[in-house]
């Protein structure tokens, strides 16, 4: 009987180990903490799976995926980024859905003794540098852009951005007085409440909302991990960051 045990455990171990898999997950930046929250439970949960978690402004990624980076998960912070990922077949059908949408904020540092309250008082003289990311690469600059643009302050206010990778490093940069301010999500802004502060929360033209699917490439395990992001605990998590449902 106990060898009968030992034989089925050490088949069951050996099936858990066939079933294995390296998950290679492609996430916006400002994703980074959630996932990687959501990344140590499914572990606990899947000790035989490894999520590797790469992060990056979404085009960038998107970039990535076009020179033939493995990846088997793909969420972007914009569905316009999602968009070109389909059109270029990279992704499988049926599998694109939005999980969660943020708000576009303008931070300014903890001590700045700036009374930002509007876009138009972005164009104050001592406001000398204002943290972007690239709106070509990045959907928050996309965002930044199209309201800007809308307000009819695109223009005066090029000259004043320091342009970033990501809207972490836009963060980051504020925090670190780099520039007196920047636009980046409601939920980078919680990250860092105590370095930076909001100072108003920008309307958008565009709901920002944030899209998953499985690659055309992603290993059969995969659905393992991007299942459990629509879990109540994940959930949970994406909500205790600041993110909202869809």
């Amino acid at each position: 009987m106990k060898k009968q045990l030992i034989a089925t455990a050490l088949l069951a171990s050996i099936f858990t180990m066939a079933n294995a898999e390296e998950i290679m997950v492609s996430a916006a930046a400002s994703l980074t903490d959630a996932f990687n929250d959501i990344a140590k439970n499914y572990e606990k949960v899947h000790p035989e799976d490894k999520v590797m978690l790469n992060y990056a402004g979404s085009g960038a990624l998107l970039q990535q995926m076009e020179n033939g980076a493995p990846v088997d998960i793909f969420a972007s912070a914009d569905q316009t980024t999602m968009d070109k990922a389909v059109e270029k077949g990279l992704i499988k059908d049926g599998t694109r859905k939005t999980f969660v949408k943020n708000t576009l904020v303008v931070v300014i540092g903890k001590d700045s003794k700036l009374t930002i309250k509007t876009l138009d008082d972005l164009k104050a003289t001592d406001v000398h540098k204002i943290a972007l990311a690239n709106p070509a690469s990045v959907p928050v600059g996309r965002y930044t852009k199209g309201v800007l643009e809308a307000a009819k302050l695109w223009t005066d206010l090029e000259p004043k951005f320091i342009e970033t990778e990501s809207v972490r490093q836009s963060l980051a940069y504020v925090a670190q007085g780099e520039t007196e301010t920047g636009f980046v999500y409601g939920t980078d802004a919680a990250i860092l409440k105590d370095e930076v502060n909001v100072a108003f929360t920008v309307p958008t033209q565009t709901e920002i909302s944030y899209p998953i699917a499985l690659t055309k490439e992603s290993k059969d395990g995969s659905a393992r991990f991007y299942e459990f992001i629509f879990t109540p605990e994940s959930q949970k998590i994406l909500e205790d960051y600041g993110f909202t449902k869809p």
